[in-house]
């Protein structure tokens, strides 16, 4: 990606990541999938352990989550690090069938996974951290269903739009882009039609 993360519509480019929560009970392990045009989380799961599924499970909640509406996602472009979960002949074939390319970081440039790095954070920050220390994994995995939905519907963010920055939830921010591209669509489809003449 060169860590170029700008894109101009909603399933262009995905990022996935993991990142490890601490609880009594020992880790956790929590797979995401965000969109880079709106830093909507599409898909997530978590697991005791780094499981062959716990990747293909978050991505297959995030193509789910986009196809349950009607999205087309062919052609999306799935960014990560290069970490055996994504790089997984298990994990590749899943991208196939859905039409997904496949793009990972360069070896060793943590800048090329800045945007959902960026994200862990947040998560930790926002939820983890301040909420903790956690009892066990059904504990965390409660306040990451309760966040996320907060997360994607009620957490402004700064986006750039038309020049200039603006705060927006992620979910608003996909309802506004779609919103205008359907209406312009619709209008440019639209053909005058004549009155027939009454006499």
């Amino acid at each position: 990606m060169n860590r170029d993360f700008s894109v101009d519509a909603p399933d262009r480019l995905w990022l996935a990541d993991l990142t490890w929560v601490r609880t009594r009970s020992g880790f956790v392990c929590m797979a995401f999938a965000i969109g880079a045009y709106s830093r909507r989380v599409l898909g997530w799961q978590a697991s005791r352990s780094v499981r062959t599924d716990l990747a293909p499970d978050a991505l297959d909640m995030a193509v789910a989550t986009r196809r349950r509406v009607g999205r087309c996602i062919d052609g999306a472009v799935h960014h990560s690090d290069r970490g055996s979960q994504y790089l997984s002949i298990r994990y590749g074939q899943r991208l196939d069938d859905n039409d997904i390319v496949a793009s990972a970081g360069s070896k060793g440039d943590s800048h090329d996974n800045a945007m959902i790095e960026s994200f862990n954070g947040l998560f930790k920050w926002e939820l983890i951290y301040p909420r903790g220390p956690w009892q066990r994994q059904s504990d965390v995995e409660l306040a990451a269903l309760e966040w996320v939905d907060w997360y994607n519907h009620r957490r402004s963010h700064s986006q750039l739009l038309e020049g200039r920055y603006a705060y927006t939830t992620p979910a608003d921010h996909e309802t506004d882009y779609y919103r205008q591209h359907v209406t312009a669509n619709t209008a440019g489809t639209q053909q005058k039609q004549s009155l027939p003449n009454p006499a």
